[in-house]
């Protein structure tokens, strides 16, 4: 087969997908291969292929030239493919319970081939249906601890760390990040969509100088706070997990930037469901609670056992950097928040309520949560305040 063998980028399809997983070797040369395209995401193709004499299956994932969810309108580069197999074999070996096995990457098609994780579910989509995952809170405080501290320059030697810095420079899907998430919410920009219902809302928000202020102050803390190795995208869509099992996908805008924002990342993405059903929210607040205690714990057992640092004995520095990172959290929380409510990209969890007016209503509280930890985050000293917090922004 020549796909292999081309300089030029060619975009599979499901036939072409099957021949390349054959000429990999990934599967028997008497294999029986079907192959789908199942991507539902913004910027990908993802095929699977599957052996129907053994079962076995893999995925291949495509980056598209463009932003799959707008168009050939809104170029992109190809690059972000390579960043993401790099990032997805770095976490892979930080962390490997909670990263899928990469078989092969090529970075002229904007190829990766990795493991299936169909015996999984998209945590999203499981959350919405009823499903639980009482483990995902505990794995993602695990999984965070080990990629965040391992990457930064407590768990390397600068010169390491500053070689990774510049491998994941990532200045196209930063900018996305920096327009979607942390400015165009923010003022009357043509990318936002949201219903006429919420106008009153979204003007107060625009009108708001304590939170533009706050969230300027976030973004800046985004574009130049080199802390750690980020997955960039830490959005339950990006997690499939069991009642025992949880693994991380997809960090395609992987790049150093500031600890908190990963996990920002995963609080408002759970609160999501705590907003759109109120019978989950004491579940909910405890996945929050059992995550950042999981993260503390275990950050704080590798600034002891496999820091680099010198200074890290010094009484008082492991309690700084964990109230920087908490700090951090709640305002990022905030905007992805505000951001998945009248921004480009939504999420299911609210846009799902069938009911037009709870649904409106849920989204009304959703932005003025945000609002609040945004402007909040100096004050709140404790993950039980910040529960507290929540709760009363969400009666």
């Amino acid at each position: 087969m020549a796909l292999l063998q081309q300089q030029n980028y060619e975009t599979l399809n499901e036939v072409s997908a099957a021949k390349l997983a054959k000429k990999l070797h990934l599967f028997h040369e008497d294999a029986e291969l079907t192959s789908s395209e199942i991507g539902d995401g913004n910027l990908n193709l993802v095929f699977r292929v599957k052996d129907q004499l053994s079962g076995k299956s893999v995925i291949i994932k495509q980056a598209l030239p463009y932003a799959k969810v707008v168009g050939e309108s809104w170029p992109l580069t190809l690059k972000r493919a390579k960043i993401e197999a790099d990032a997805l074999k770095l976490f892979r070996e930080l962390a490997p319970e909670f990263v899928p096995e990469v078989y092969f990457s090529d970075e002229t098609f904007a190829i990766t081939v990795m493991e299936d994780l169909s015996h999984l579910s998209i945590a999203r989509t499981g959350l919405i249906q009823g499903e639980e995952y009482p483990l995902i809170s505990k794995h993602l405080g695990k999984y965070l601890a080990k990629t965040l501290f391992l990457t930064s320059d407590f768990g390397l030697e600068p010169s390491d760390k500053k070689e990774l810095v510049q491998k994941f420079i990532n200045p196209e899907l930063c900018k996305i990040t920096e327009d979607l998430v942390f400015t165009d919410p923010f003022f009357d920009s043509e990318t936002n969509s949201f219903e006429e219902e919420l106008i009153d809302e979204v003007k107060k928000l625009w009108s708001d100088e304590k939170v533009k202020l706050e969230t300027a102050l976030l973004k800046q803390s985004f574009l130049t706070e080199a802390e750690s190795l980020l997955h960039g995208d830490l959005h339950t869509g990006s997690i499939f997990a069991s009642k025992t099992e949880t693994k991380v996908i997809d960090p395609e805008f992987a790049f150093y930037g500031p600890a908190g924002f990963d996990l920002g990342q995963v609080i408002a993405n759970l609160l999501f469901q705590a907003i759109a059903n109120e019978g989950k929210q004491e579940g909910i607040f405890s996945h929050i609670r059992t995550f950042w205690k999981t993260f503390t714990d275990e950050y704080s057992s590798l600034w002891t056992n496999s820091n680099k640092e010198p200074f890290s004995k010094t009484d008082g520095y492991l309690e700084k950097v964990l109230k920087k990172y908490f700090k951090d959290m709640i305002g990022f929380a905030g905007c992805e928040l505000i951001r998945r409510t009248i921004g480009l990209a939504h999420v299911a969890d609210l846009d799902g309520i069938d009911d037009q007016s709870k649904r409106i209503h849920a989204k009304i509280k959703t932005l003025n949560l945000g609002k609040k930890l945004i402007v909040s985050r100096e004050r709140i000293r404790n993950i039980d305040e910040l529960i507290s917090n929540i709760k009363d922004n969400l009666k």
